[in-house]
């Protein structure tokens, strides 16, 4: 089966880590191609290849000042992503139950007398 081209959608654009590390950037502050290249420590080509992919599916934004180009990140195309984790929460929720119980279980047996303390 072929892999889906990675400019279809913000999905296939985040499956690579060094967008995600991008994006990770740009969250705070716009930056310059630059910028990242010397924040992520890859080179300045690279950085900008991953910039385009990330602009086709409108993960950033990029603002023109004179000879720079400034990205900055647009959230809201993460958002089908967010709600796509979000089916998930009940089980993660559900793992957290389960270690609290673990845990209360535990401090309750320790509270015990006669009991003492394991490691």
């Amino acid at each position: 089966m072929p892999r889906s081209p990675t400019t279809t959608d913000a999905f296939n654009a985040i499956a690579e880590k060094r967008r995600r590390d991008i994006i990770h950037q740009l969250a705070g502050k716009e930056r310059s191609v630059n910028d990242l290249a010397e924040l992520l420590g890859v080179a300045q080509p690279q950085i900008s290849k991953h910039l385009r992919v990330l602009r086709e599916v409108k993960l950033v934004n990029v603002r023109q000042d004179g000879k720079h180009r400034w990205y900055s990140l647009n959230a809201n195309q993460l958002k089908p992503v967010y709600e796509w984790v979000q089916t998930f929460e009940r089980f993660w929720d559900h793992q957290l139950s389960n270690i609290k119980a673990v845990a209360e279980a535990k401090a309750a047996e320790q509270k015990q007398p006669g009991k003492q303390k394991e490691g």
